[in-house]
């Protein structure tokens, strides 16, 4: 419902604030499309196996075998959010910001992601903190390539492979089944506790790393290309 009412919400305001069209960023070539989801995959991959080790070296995170993925609800929860989520927050209203203030947007967009997870179950104020950081990570992998499909890829990865596949709550919510049973011992700053990995300390590390290597380099196409529907 979320997400019908996202896109029904952008295909309203497009329509009425730009007569001329947008380009959101959604509608291009599957394959590169595919590309770009890929390569967000993989680098979610990469944060989460980085703090996941991390974890299990600090805090003694384990992973047993326990059920399956919860494939129904992978199809009905986890992914019809990492969609809404980046069309409401790295879509039309973000990308006009910055088409105006940068800076602005960045930060509106991080702020609001942020408080829209105050009431999760078993937020902390670190958690929050991780959760904004999260929000300019996601920003700057829309600049990337001024495209949906790469933060889409990251935003999707990261959950699925911290919470259906890992075993961790995300964001407070506890998948129905995972792949893997995590064991772990330690302060909730450092684990993360019944909040999930995005509260722990590590995951705020490994994001300021990466935010700073999506910072540093440049947009990897011209703008002008980005603006092709």
């Amino acid at each position: 419902m979320a997400l019908i009412a996202v896109v029904t919400a952008t295909l309203v305001t497009i329509r009425v604030l730009e007569p001329e069209g947008w380009p959101i960023g959604f509608f291009v070539p599957p394959a590169r499309a595919a590309r770009e989801l890929l390569l967000g995959i993989g680098f979610a991959v990469l944060l989460i196996g980085t703090c996941d080790v991390l974890l299990m070296f600090v805090a003694h995170v384990r992973h047993f075998r326990h059920g399956g993925l919860p494939w129904l609800e992978l199809a009905l929860v986890f992914m019809p959010a990492a969609f809404h989520e980046e069309l409401a927050f790295r879509g039309y209203l973000f990308q006009k910001l910055r088409s105006w203030n940068r800076g602005a947007a960045f930060a509106f967009s991080s702020l609001l992601f942020a408080l829209l997870h105050l009431g999760n179950s078993s937020v902390t104020a670190l958690a929050v903190v991780n959760i904004a950081l999260a929000g300019i990570l996601l920003a700057l992998a829309w600049e990337r390539y001024e495209r949906l499909w790469f933060p889409i890829g990251i935003h999707l990865a990261w959950n699925i492979l911290s919470g259906p596949v890992l075993g961790y709550p995300v964001s407070g919510y506890a998948p129905q089944s995972t792949l893997f049973e995590t064991t772990e011992r330690g302060a909730a700053w450092i684990t993360g506790g019944s909040f999930g990995i995005e509260g722990s300390v590590f995951i705020a590390v490994v994001e300021i790393a990466a935010i700073g290597w999506l910072g540093y380099h440049p947009r990897r196409i011209p703008s002008k290309e980005s603006t092709t529907p």
